[in-house]
């Protein structure tokens, strides 16, 4: 039988293709050697990432151990040592850039998305989170330099975590706009025609629809300040001791492997590999979160 079908009607019948995917078609065979091509591109793409991560796990996964990662930096000639006082420090400049940039990020996104969306104070503000997000990090620390350590005259975690909020702040902005934003507008509708004020649609609707989008852009923001290190070298310096208070200088995974891998010891670049295996562990479990976060709800 050939690839053809006849159909009955009220005229008689009807010879109707059969409907066959030809890959010779010029169309089909554009697709796939554009499929091809991005694939190719992918995995050419990836060749890098994975070879880091291959000489992290190779690396660096040799030395991690608990001691590592609770004992204090070491000295000199000296063997041994870990970063526990690095790791502690990291999370805490980044909690205090936290505490400092999502709120005043997600307030400044409702007031983007809800209050006043098209005001010239809006368009302004959008512009600079535009701006900042494009901004080098080594000027965040300049500024904080220049704005907290010349005026409490020494290096501390506030400083780092000041330097790091700005950071975090406009990809909060943005992202949390952009998520309010998604919010249809007939939940909206609905609340205020059961009587609900602005204050109250905002509280009560608008910002837990648009929740897991937050949270995605927080993730993603806290995750891009926990690597950074240009910013910590002119606020938090460096300490050899674990935490005792915030105004003091502070530690930090990325000061800490910027500072190893310049040695001329084995053992120091050896805990370098490990800090980046750790510091990339860190990052990748906020991606994850962030991810998990963002998934649609049934």
């Amino acid at each position: 039988m050939s690839d053809q079908t006849l159909f009955a009607n009220d005229s008689g019948a009807v010879e109707l293709p059969r409907l066959k995917r030809s890959f010779l078609e010029p169309r089909a065979l554009r697709n796939t050697l554009l499929t091809l091509g991005t694939w190719v591109a992918a995995i050419i793409a990836s060749i890098p990432l994975f070879s880091v991560l291959y000489m992290l796990i190779v690396r660096g996964g040799s030395r991690l151990k608990l001691e590592v990662l609770t004992e204090f930096p070491p000295a000199g000639f000296e063997l041994g040592g870990g970063f526990g006082n690095a790791i502690v420090g990291t999370l805490v400049m980044v909690a205090i850039a936290a505490l400092i940039s999502i709120p005043i990020g997600i307030l400044a996104a409702v007031y983007l998305a809800e209050i006043d969306p098209k005001s010239r104070l809006a368009n302004a503000a959008r512009f600079l989170a535009k701006t900042l997000t494009g901004m080098p990090s080594i000027l965040t620390g300049v500024f904080a330099y220049a704005t907290v350590v010349l005026l409490t005259g020494n290096y501390s975690a506030y400083a780092g975590g000041i330097a790091l909020a700005v950071l975090i702040l406009p990809t909060v902005v943005l992202t949390a706009e952009e998520a309010i934003k998604m919010v249809p507008q007939i939940m909206k509708d609905a609340a205020y025609g059961m009587g609900c004020t602005r204050t109250q649609v905002i509280w009560k609707v608008v910002l837990p629809t648009g929740l897991p989008g937050i949270l995605t852009g927080v993730m993603l923001a806290v995750a891009r300040a926990t690597g950074e290190s240009a910013p910590l070298l002119f606020t938090a310096l460096f300490s050899n001791y674990y935490l005792s208070g915030l105004n003091e200088p502070t530690a930090s995974l990325s000061i800490l492997i910027y500072n190893f891998s310049s040695m001329p010891f084995e053992n120091q670049i050896e805990l370098a590999w490990a800090a980046s295996l750790v510091l990339v562990m860190i990052v990748l479990v906020f991606n994850i979160i962030s991810r998990l976060f963002g998934q649609p709800r049934a």
